[in-house]
């Protein structure tokens, strides 16, 4: 019991700790317009994994868990897709967001199989 909930506090600071750097990204980012169009929805997804993810600790059913797990499944996709964006669109080097990329696909690997395992559970 106590290694889940180790687990899950460290999951809580990771996601914490992913929407802060994603805030010093941000603001890092050149003053043009669709730096900041594409900068406000990173920012957007990326803290929405952290408070969506605190949201699945105090689910209070199966449904409401795996609904709550879906929505940081696909907001640390979404995360990705604007910062594949960012370097795509040369707004940003990849040597610049590599670490925070990879930390994106590390988080959603865990969460796609957190919610995998949930939905076989039910079953």
């Amino acid at each position: 019991m106590n290694d889940k909930i180790e687990f899950v506090q460290q999951m809580q600071q990771r996601t914490k700790d992913f929407s802060l750097r994603t805030i010093r990204l941000f603001r890092a980012l050149p003053k043009t317009d669709e730096a900041k169009i594409i900068g406000k929805q990173l920012l957007r997804s990326a803290t929405s994994v952290g408070a969506n993810y605190r949201a699945v600790c105090r689910a209070r059913s199966q449904a409401e868990y795996f609904a709550k797990l879906s929505i940081v499944v696909e907001e640390a996709d979404e995360s990705l897709f604007w910062m594949e964006l960012l370097t795509e669109a040369e707004i940003v080097r990849l040597e610049k967001l590599n670490n925070l990329m990879n930390e994106a696909s590390e988080l959603l690997a865990i969460f796609s199989s957190a919610r995998k395992n949930s939905r076989n559970s039910q079953r």
